[in-house]
């Protein structure tokens, strides 16, 4: 045991930052250079209540409490210390939703987080009066929706957040929001970090017209970036987070964050001309633009970085789990033999013979669609693995073809950034389970973007770590030292990460699957209307 990581703990030279995930709640500590000091967690799920995604604010609580506690008696038992005192304290969450209260502070419906895809009419409406897209998760979808059921509680809305906003309340009375997380709620003019004024005032009048006389600025969280005070620990807030009474209360929290902010600030892709990726049984990338696009599209939502850049993001919402399906099928096969397989030997063994396969994939063609895909217009999804009769139906190709398409709808994407756009990219920051095998999911993903891809070890801690390095940031930065720079070279310093370049022959292949994947989207469109 380090006797300077212990001191850093006695002395609150530390960081915690809690990150509510849609499965786990994740807490973190660190010391000021970012090192891993202890951690805790609480798996956790959300309820289909009369239609709606949702989780209890009492699971909130408790699970904020169990996070807590488990990294505190992580303290312990590595240091023999009880935690009293913490140098700043970070929270994140999943982005998006719709959670409203009175002015009395009392929940007005349960919350209805970024899953529930009920707001079409919504955002459809929004996104031509903005004339910016307004995806379905979004909280300010969620209001209109909501004007437009003509549900009694709206008249009676004083206030409505995000998890993370709300966590954040609970513990420092501050209704405020970091602007990335602000930027899944409603659309955000980078210039001013703050909500778009033009928007907001044609978003008043649409709402006046069905008779509500408040003003929807006054009713979201203030917007802070990253840096910026966002309150102080109160003593009802640190016996909510720590019920046995040992943890002090002052302690000041940076600006609550989404997840897509923290996972910016865990793969250092704060700055322009980088992004991050991640991919796993979803997918999505980020890249931080230098200028604004030409036009809306509906393909790519615009967010913000932690600290107020503007952001396209591509979100995906199927990745691997078509893929990692097949691979359990191998398993299955082979245990029929009774051969005891190592998933990490097998997934090794089959992602690598795809590198083994044609530059044509053999002539095959698959749909990882398990559900809806928006970026290519599907409400509902049906896995597919078509070949022709004279396919060069192989292994190698198999795998290929697998590894190949579940990018297909991230490449669309990418796609229209990239070439439409002409958006500049130096470096994209990987992470997830997709690239879990040295080089191949890298590679692939490098030739489908045609732009390096880096990997580094530090994504792994994921965006409880992230949030807590926004929580450092705020007590440990030198007067007008950004974000980036703080990143760069306090966190960072010279990692670079495992960074693979994309080869011709990647980029010509994927350009060729995309012309047959986009072709063959007739097929995927005749199997959700048949099969039901």
């Amino acid at each position: 045991m380090s006797e300077v990581l212990k001191a850093a703990i006695e002395n609150g030279n530390t960081s915690l930052g809690i990150e509510f995930g849609s499965t786990r709640i994740k807490a973190v500590l660190i010391e000021a250079s970012g090192e891993v000091l202890a951690t805790g967690g609480y798996d956790w799920e959300n309820q289909l209540v009369d239609g709606i995604w949702t989780y209890d604010l009492k699971t909130v609580q408790e699970g904020l409490q169990a996070s807590y506690l488990q990294m505190a008696t992580d303290v312990k038992e590595k240091y023999g210390i009880e935690l009293t005192k913490i140098g700043s304290i970070g929270i994140s969450a999943m982005m998006h939703g719709y959670i409203p209260f009175n002015d009395q502070d009392e929940l007005l419906v349960p919350f209805r987080t970024w899953r529930n895809t009920m707001t079409e009419p919504a955002s459809a409406v929004l996104s031509k009066l903005f004339n910016f897209h307004i995806p379905q998760r979004w909280s300010v979808a969620h209001l209109y929706q909501a004007i437009l059921n003509q549900e009694s509680h709206v008249k009676d809305v004083d206030f409505f957040t995000t998890l993370a906003g709300y966590v954040h309340w609970q513990l420092t009375g501050e209704k405020v929001l970091g602007i990335g997380d602000a930027s899944g709620m409603f659309p955000i003019d980078s210039k001013i970090c703050d909500y778009d004024e033009t928007m907001v005032s044609d978003f008043n009048s649409l709402a006046k017209e069905s008779g509500y006389s408040w003003k929807v600025e006054e009713l979201m969280p203030k917007v802070l970036v990253a840096g910026e005070d966002a309150g102080k620990l109160t003593e009802a807030g640190a016996k909510l987070l720590d019920p046995t009474g040992r943890l002090a209360a002052g302690i000041p929290l940076c600006p609550p964050e989404g997840d897509a902010g923290t996972g910016m600030a865990a793969t250092n892709a704060v700055a322009v001309r980088t992004g991050n990726v991640s991919a796993g049984t979803s997918v999505f990338a980020m890249v931080v633009l230098e200028k604004a696009l030409s036009r809306a599209y509906e393909e790519i939502d615009l967010v913000t970085t932690p600290s107020g850049e503007a952001v396209a993001m591509v979100h995906c919402n199927n990745g691997t789990s078509d893929l990692n399906a097949w691979v359990n099928l191998f398993k299955e096969f082979a245990e029929s033999f009774g051969i005891e397989v190592d998933m990490n030997k097998l997934f090794g063994n089959l992602y690598n013979k795809a590198l083994e396969g044609d530059d044509d994939l053999g002539g095959l063609l698959a749909y990882n669609y398990f559900s809806g895909e928006h970026i290519t217009e599907f409400e509902a999804g049906r896995p597919l693995f078509v070949k022709k009769p004279d396919s060069k139906f192989n292994l190698a190709n198999f795998m290929k073809t697998h590894l190949f398409t579940s990018l297909g709808a991230l490449k669309t994407g990418m796609d229209i950034l990239l070439k439409n756009e002409g958006v500049k990219l130096e470096v994209m920051m990987g992470h997830g389970g997709f690239f879990k095998t040295p080089v191949v999911g890298q590679r692939i993903m490098a030739g489908a973007i045609n732009t390096p891809v880096a990997l580094m070890e530090t994504a792994g801690e994921g965006g409880a770590w992230g949030i807590a390095i926004l929580a450092s940031y705020l007590i440990n930065k030198e007067a007008g030292e950004s974000l980036a720079d703080y990143l760069g070279e306090k966190v960072f310093a010279g990692e670079k990460g495992d960074i693979l370049a994309p080869e011709t022959r990647d980029v010509k292949a994927f350009d060729g699957f995309l012309e047959r994947y986009t072709e063959g989207l007739a097929i995927e469109r005749a199997a959700v209307d048949s099969l039901r």
